[in-house]
């Protein structure tokens, strides 16, 4: 397996990763209700929320750092651009796991009927971090990253037109969500972020199960791969 191979590989395993979070739709149901800082039942499906989110996030900064060496030898700023997008979607998802973690905290503690107030504060501060986080920021990176693939050619092109299709669809949602015109959960929220969510899918798919097609990068990097100095059996080590 050639480097660029294992480079897709992992790029593509990356991604399909970061679908992880969709059983937090479920998990994190509890946290919603009005009673649950007083109420009683369990907080794992919370916690293992949380911790899904974790690896969703961490899996968000994989994608960026794998793909940087291969997309830089097409464009430097655009690539810099992607990795530094895809770091910050990654601290608003940690910045809402710990907002999470902290109503699980106070529930835990035996807060009174008082304290339902903050609990509804850390949700909503929850909901807004995740809004213009994995809400908006996605749209951000599919407009970098699908504009670094359109032209390089480094995957078929019907990909990254699905990302930079449904990026301006994603905006549009978070847009409406923020002015009030339909809830951050609800069915045309859904209908628009369909197109990123397949654009994300159908590349890390594409990338574990062809990797890259054959361009101008791909064949420079194998260049530099096949040209570069290697050592002589017989010469000492330094």
């Amino acid at each position: 397996m050639t480097p660029l191979r294992k480079t897709a590989l992992a790029a593509g395993t990356l991604y399909l990763l970061t679908f992880a979070s969709i059983p937090t739709l479920t998990l994190y149901g509890p946290v919603r209700e009005p009673s649950y800082i007083t109420g009683p039942g369990p907080d794992t499906g919370v916690i293992w929320g949380g911790v899904l989110e974790m690896i969703v996030a961490l899996a968000c900064i994989g994608t960026a750092v794998v793909l940087y060496p291969v997309l830089k030898r097409h464009d430097e700023g655009l690539a810099l651009g992607f990795v530094g997008i895809r770091v910050l979607e990654a601290a608003t998802i940690v910045a809402g796991i710990v907002t999470l973690m902290s109503v699980v905290t106070l529930r835990q503690a035996g807060a009174g009927p008082d304290t339902q107030v903050t609990g509804q504060a850390l949700i909503a501060l929850r909901d807004w971090t995740f809004l213009f986080g994995q809400g908006f920021l996605p749209a951000v990176n599919a407009l970098l990253l699908g504009t670094l693939l359109y032209k390089s050619r480094l995957v078929p092109r019907i990909l990254p037109l699905l990302g930079l299709i449904g990026a301006p669809l994603l905006v549009t949602s978070a847009a409406a969500t923020v002015f009030g015109l339909w809830d951050q959960v609800s069915p045309a929220s859904a209908l628009l972020t369909i197109p990123i969510a397949l654009w994300e899918f159908s590349l890390g798919a594409y990338l574990v199960v062809k990797g890259f097609k054959p361009s101008p990068v791909t064949a420079g990097m194998a260049a530099n791969n096949t040209t570069a100095p290697t050592r002589s059996a017989d010469m000492p080590p330094r």
